[in-house]
């Protein structure tokens, strides 16, 4: 009797170690015939760690605490202004505290793990290789944006008039390119990242300083941005406990160590409240 496992195994050894004359194909003289309980053993053994982990998915809302501003307007339409024929055929509010009156969602919140878990479920580490930021009727869009290290951003110009991009980050090579009028996809200015950033960092355009936005870039998918509405999802976490980091551009750190306990499947959070007095400016 041959046998190869020298290691406790789960399985009784004879299942594991006969005879070579079982191990044969009755069929096929002298034709050694495969060990099927070793196949399935060998297979359980080499398989990806992936298999053995189990994935959740948070989603909740970033809430005002206290009674929702009203909008601050930046410029009219038809004001007077540097292209005013794009960038102020609509009325402009500012864009750095934006809040739904229904809901008392806040919009363009970052919700993030700041450094990489151990495990990352195997889609989610495989991400799209480029990513579209456009500008139109003066306005970048999105408003904030989550990039994976190793991600190229694309800047377009959707609007008739050029437009420069400038990014101010910490880690990474700063940018401060032209973007000429109506750039289309595939014809953008691609703008690469290599590392992750300790904290999101501005965007702006020169040619339109009320012009800005922010961008998150991490070397792992776990983070998000809230919707005009205040929701967030975020996919595919590995079950366990986790600390967020909640940023919002007006307050930086609206929470630094926010504990979340992930289960398999859908979990649904909390509204976490963030007081009206956060935003006051002096």
């Amino acid at each position: 009797m041959f046998c190869p496992f020298l290691f406790p195994l789960p399985l009784p050894l004879p299942l594991l170690c006969q005879p070579q004359s079982v191990m044969k194909n009755p069929t096929l003289e002298g034709a050694p015939m495969k060990n099927p309980v070793l196949t399935v053993l060998l297979t359980l053994v080499l398989a990806p760690a992936s298999f053995a982990a189990e994935w959740g998915t948070i989603s909740g809302r970033v809430v005002l605490k206290g009674d929702v501003p009203d909008p601050v307007l930046l410029h009219a339409k038809g004001a007077p202004i540097k292209d005013g024929e794009v960038c102020a055929v609509d009325d402009t509010y500012r864009e750095d505290l934006v809040i739904d009156k229904e809901t008392k969602g806040i919009a363009n919140v970052f919700l993030y793990i700041y450094k990489a878990p151990k495990d990352i479920h195997p889609e989610a580490a495989k991400p799209a290789p480029k990513i579209i930021f456009d500008q139109a009727k003066c306005k970048f869009i999105p408003h904030v944006l989550v990039v994976q290290a190793g991600q190229t951003v694309e800047v377009l110009n959707s609007d008739p008039v050029a437009h420069n991009t400038h990014t101010y980050p910490l880690r990474n090579q700063a940018m401060n390119i032209l973007i000429a009028p109506n750039t289309k996809a595939g014809d953008g200015v691609d703008v690469a990242t290599a590392t992750r950033e300790i904290v999101p960092h501005q965007v702006k355009c020169d040619f339109h300083p009320w012009m800005v936005a922010h961008w998150l870039v991490l070397d792992h998918p776990y983070a998000v941005a809230t919707d005009a509405k205040g929701n967030f999802k975020m996919e595919n976490l590995p079950v366990g406990d986790h600390e967020l980091r909640i940023w919002h551009e007006r307050v930086g750190y609206l929470d630094r160590r926010y504990e979340v306990s992930v289960s398999a499947g859908d979990n649904l959070l909390k509204p976490i409240e963030a007081d009206v007095s956060l935003f006051k400016e002096e």
